[in-house]
């Protein structure tokens, strides 16, 4: 049986008449890299306060390794946490930073986290009032990673970042799964889910709207597919999960296909079919199915 490093039954959280998070059932394994995903006011940082005890449910529970959320002397001892907005000691250097989370956190690699450090170009010898939002950042990443936390949540964690060090962020995310930690990341940054992520979940006004592996996520949504032909054009009227067929040029036509592509390859394969061009929906254009409202 593969044991949650996170998991939630029926779990709300009511503000008045607002339903911040309502009803929320959700299981993250451990040794994953999981994603969660939605816009400002889904629910996602109000979940994050209640996996971390900051905040009592209105109903429902959440467990970290089996640990009630809210017996937070206990369960804390398996987390490391990465707010959006990171504040600092003002008074502390970033080396003395690093050197107290460390020492009250559930244990750290030295070694390890002095080559973030390096990684990170981040200068130790400044005081935390003199770092600006992207250094602060880097602070809370080096501790959270150097640490052996079994569960690292993650909040908007590059917010500030340069792409130089996004890279760094993601190749550390996926030494942090090498080790067998788990990484619960939620982001609005949807390339970097879709470049680390094992499992997403897809949160909307509060509730679970979607929960699926990568590759399971594009199969539900459609893919475009674009086929170049000599001679007769092939007949894929009223083949399963073939839509929306359209001229593309001389020569070759246009549709997409949801699901398995079994019978649409077969209906290719009976006309002389030179060439095929499939486009993958992204984890944005899957994301934003959900969210027709947003534009791009």
């Amino acid at each position: 049986m593969t044991v949650a490093a996170i998991r939630t039954a029926a779990l709300t959280k009511h503000y008045g008449s607002l339903r911040a998070v309502d009803e929320l059932d959700l299981t993250v394994p451990a040794g994953q890299v999981f994603g969660f995903l939605g816009p400002n006011g889904a629910g996602k940082s109000t979940t994050i306060r209640l996996l971390l005890g900051l905040a009592r449910p209105t109903a429902g529970h959440a467990w970290i390794f089996d640990t009630e959320a809210t017996d937070v002397a206990v369960a804390h001892r398996s987390i490391a946490y990465v707010p959006a907005d990171v504040a600092l000691w003002p008074g502390l250097t970033g080396a003395e930073i690093l050197e107290l989370l460390g020492r009250i956190g559930p244990g750290f690699d030295r070694a390890y986290r002095d080559e973030l450090v390096q990684r990170f170009v981040l200068d130790l010898s400044k005081p935390g009032r003199a770092y600006s939002t992207g250094n602060r950042q880097k602070v809370a990443l080096v501790a959270a990673f150097a640490t052996r936390a079994p569960l690292l949540v993650l909040d908007e964690p590059t917010s500030g970042l340069d792409p130089l060090m996004e890279r760094e962020f993601r190749t550390a995310v996926a030494q942090a799964r090498e080790r067998g930690q788990t990484v619960f990341l939620s982001s609005h940054q949807l390339s970097e889910v879709e470049a680390v992520c094992d499992q997403v979940a897809i949160l909307r006004a509060g509730r679970l709207v979607e929960i699926a592996g990568m590759a399971d996520l594009r199969q539900l949504h459609r893919s475009q597919v674009e086929a170049t032909f000599t001679g007769t054009p092939p007949d894929l009227a009223g083949v399963a999960g073939v839509e929306t067929v359209q001229p593309a040029g001389p020569g070759r036509l246009r549709f997409t296909l949801t699901g398995p592509p079994g019978p649409a390859l077969r209906a290719l394969a009976a006309a002389e079919v030179t060439a095929l061009e499939v486009h993958e929906p992204t984890l944005e254009e899957i994301f934003l199915d959900y969210y027709p409202q947003v534009s791009r």
